[in-house]
């Protein structure tokens, strides 16, 4: 119990250290990107003593250091600062020339559930199906069956999300008017309503991910089929599926809940495409738009919340491999 204590702990260590180096990385980034938000919100016709007068207001004209720093402080405090962006420029200056912005958290925070929501239906539908493709394909491997599952989901994982987002709106909102090919949601809407307009981007995103699971689940299986135990169970006359399920399965865990675990990270941070085709009001959807308009503080709580959703979800994977199998927790 106390070396799997010290190994998490070690993960975790490793993890936060992981974030700092991104946020770095995501704070350069972002004020790296061309033009000016104060610029952008005057106009072209604006004067360099209004641009400078806003910039100082913001703070954008302190040193990329003290800016860093003061992001991260906040950050750590859980304040991720005001959004810049505003209706209007009458609405952003008030009269007595003080800005009036809105909380960064508050303007994520339902997009972010919207996200989530959106992933965890994905993954209500992916993962399941994807681990029996991936058993059917072990147990019947080298078959037709075997041979064109592989090829599908080999086909929908080399496809863009883009494309596979339109031909399923083609086929299953314009052919055939079955899902609403607009994903527009809003927080008070009715259960089987949001679940409804959620199914066509769900569907995507299921046809991304489910490649990833399917072949990992079905390599892990036929890896062990040749170990002796399982030689043993098929002598005592146990049917091929329960081998699979009872005894291949469980032993195969690790490197499924590796891939699983990664995917459904993906499923958060890689929704940017799919949020956007089907104006899915989610935080890909307003990571889109504060990049257009250089909403910096914005920006940079998207990427960090993805970086964040993406290591967390990673350290996940890798503790639960450790606990599953005892082999990674003595590895002499």
């Amino acid at each position: 119990m106390t070396s799997i204590l010290r190994i998490i702990a070690q993960r975790l260590l490793l993890g936060i250290l992981t974030l700092f180096v991104v946020s770095i990385v995501i704070f350069t980034a972002v004020n790296m990107l061309p033009g000016d938000f104060a610029q952008l919100i005057l106009g072209q016709g604006a004067t360099p003593e209004a641009v400078e007068a806003i910039r100082k207001d913001l703070g954008l004209d302190q040193p990329p250091i003290t800016r860093y720093f003061q992001w991260l402080a906040s950050a750590l405090q859980g304040d991720l600062g005001n959004s810049f962006a505003q209706a209007n420029f009458a609405s952003f200056v008030g009269a007595d020339g003080s800005t009036n912005m809105a909380s960064v958290a508050a303007q994520i925070a339902p997009r972010f559930e919207n996200t989530l929501f959106l992933a965890g239906v994905t993954a209500l539908i992916a993962v399941p199906f994807s681990l029996f493709l991936g058993i059917l394909a072990a147990l019947y491997r080298n078959s037709i069956f075997d041979r064109a599952t592989n090829i599908l989901t080999l086909s929908s994982i080399s496809s863009p999300e883009f494309f596979l987002a339109y031909i399923l709106i083609l086929f299953l909102a314009v052919l055939n008017p079955i899902l609403p090919s607009l994903s527009n949601i809003y927080a008070d809407m009715p259960f089987d309503e949001r679940l409804t307009r959620t199914l066509l981007p769900a569907l995507t995103l299921t046809l991304v991910v489910t490649a990833h699971m399917m072949r990992m689940t079905r390599a892990a299986i036929i890896n062990l089929l040749a170990s002796p135990y399982i030689e043993m169970a098929r002598l005592k006359g146990i049917s091929p599926m329960r081998v699979i399920v009872k005894h291949a399965l469980p032993n195969a865990l690790a490197p499924i809940i590796n891939v699983v675990a990664l995917n459904l990270a993906y499923l958060i941070t890689g929704v940017v495409v799919v949020e956007v085709v089907f104006v899915y009001p989610g935080i890909g959807q307003l990571f889109v738009d504060s990049v257009k308009i250089r909403d910096i503080p914005v920006v940079q709580a998207c990427c960090l919340i993805f970086a964040t959703a993406y290591i967390l979800l990673n350290l996940t994977a890798d503790i639960l491999s450790i606990i599953s199998n005892p082999r990674l927790r003595h590895p002499k």
